[in-house]
């Protein structure tokens, strides 16, 4: 029998994870949106049987064995433990929570109930990143000294006003928002346990509508913008490893990279990805390379994979699947995800207290 899923939140991330449930060979039983008439839509649009305007209705009513989260941050956490505590499978869009805290719980009742629980971290499922891993685990890189985790956006505020720029409901701005190199670094690295925290954030464009995305999310007038508009901070591991941080939305920077450099004692390396405007995917450019020394001369290996418009995340999803069948390792942990919030709020902290932050 195939994993039965329900989806809450028919925004559009939907079509991702439908696409990647579908492609591990689930069906998808039934969505779920509070806003009149959105589930309908999406239900009508994609092929779902059943739509709900609640998600109480739809635990209750539908037949399901899993659900996924697609919904602004704030409600991650109270819908991932309804799920779990309904006796259900959770997929959860990033971040994991507001805070560590709130991860910690959803852990305690994913144990309790036996279920699993893992987030979309799509970066990890970019062709890019599943052949560096492949390195590292082969040993072709040794042991990651430091690395380097950059989401950086000349002009990609998205939007004002609204739930993203709206510390109750998102959590903070780019730093949790666009977490994925850091999670991406810390997963190339081990995912050691992290010793020290020391950041900064800036708030200097956050209102400055010359720095707007090109995603078109309406601008409430009405609305608040108390989240930061870039971080820089450097992180220490208990293994004496370590690793440097930049996110930002809007910053005086040549155009929007995503990356993660990394050096090793045999190897170093990067994945990267180079947009033309910033968010657009069409103009963008990958890149995964490792740097050797071999001969006594220095050689840059170029890695060539297939291309991924959607940056992982159909096989993200697929993943998800996989792993509750036993057919493949997942891609993340629920232990993985509290380390990355823990070390997202010392971020915050440090920058609120201008001192370092001890885990």
């Amino acid at each position: 029998m195939s994993v039965k899923v329900g989806i809450i939140g028919a925004g559009g991330m939907l079509q991702y994870h439908a696409a990647g449930f579908r492609q591990a060979g689930a069906q998808i039983t039934a969505v779920a949106d509070p806003a009149p008439g959105a589930a309908a839509r999406a239900a009508e649009k994609w092929g779902i049987p059943h739509a709900f305007e609640s998600v109480d209705a739809m635990l209750a009513e539908a037949d399901l064995d899993a659900i996924s989260v697609i919904v602004p941050n704030k409600f991650h956490a109270p819908l991932a433990l309804q799920g779990l505590k309904a006796g259900k499978h959770v997929f959860c869009e990033k971040p994991p929570a507001l805070k560590a805290s709130e991860v910690a719980e959803m852990i305690e009742a994913a144990d309790k109930a036996g279920k699993r629980l893992m987030f979309n971290f799509n970066n990890r499922a970019r062709p890019e990143s599943r052949a560096m891993v492949s390195y590292i685990e082969a040993g072709t890189v040794g042991r990651i000294n430091s690395a380097q985790a950059k989401w950086i956006r000349r002009t990609g505020i998205p939007g004002f006003g609204g739930w993203f720029t709206t510390k109750e409901l998102s959590g903070g701005g780019p730093v949790i928002d666009l977490l994925h190199m850091i999670d991406l670094a810390l997963h190339f690295m081990g995912y050691p346990e992290p010793a020290h925290v020391l950041a900064n954030t800036f708030d200097t464009f956050i209102t400055d509508k010359g720095f707007k995305g090109p995603w078109g999310i309406p601008d409430r007038a009405d609305g608040v913008n108390d989240v930061e508009a870039a971080a820089h901070g450097f992180v220490t591991f208990k293994t004496g490893q370590v690793l440097s941080l930049q996110v930002s939305w809007a910053e005086m920077v040549k155009r929007e990279e995503v990356s993660v450099v990394f050096q090793g004692t045999a190897a170093g390396g990067k994945v990267e990805r180079l947009f033309g405007r910033d968010g657009l995917d069409a103009t963008a450019i990958d890149a995964c390379e490792l740097y050797v020394q071999e001969n006594g001369n220095s050689v840059n290996r170029s890695i060539i994979t297939p291309e991924c418009e959607d940056m992982g995340r159909i096989s993200s999803a697929a993943n998800f699947i996989d792993a509750i069948e036993g057919r493949a390792k997942p891609l993340n942990t629920p232990d993985e995800a509290l380390k990355l919030m823990k070390i997202i709020d010392a971020i915050y902290q440090s920058a609120a207290t201008g001192a370092p932050v001890s885990l």
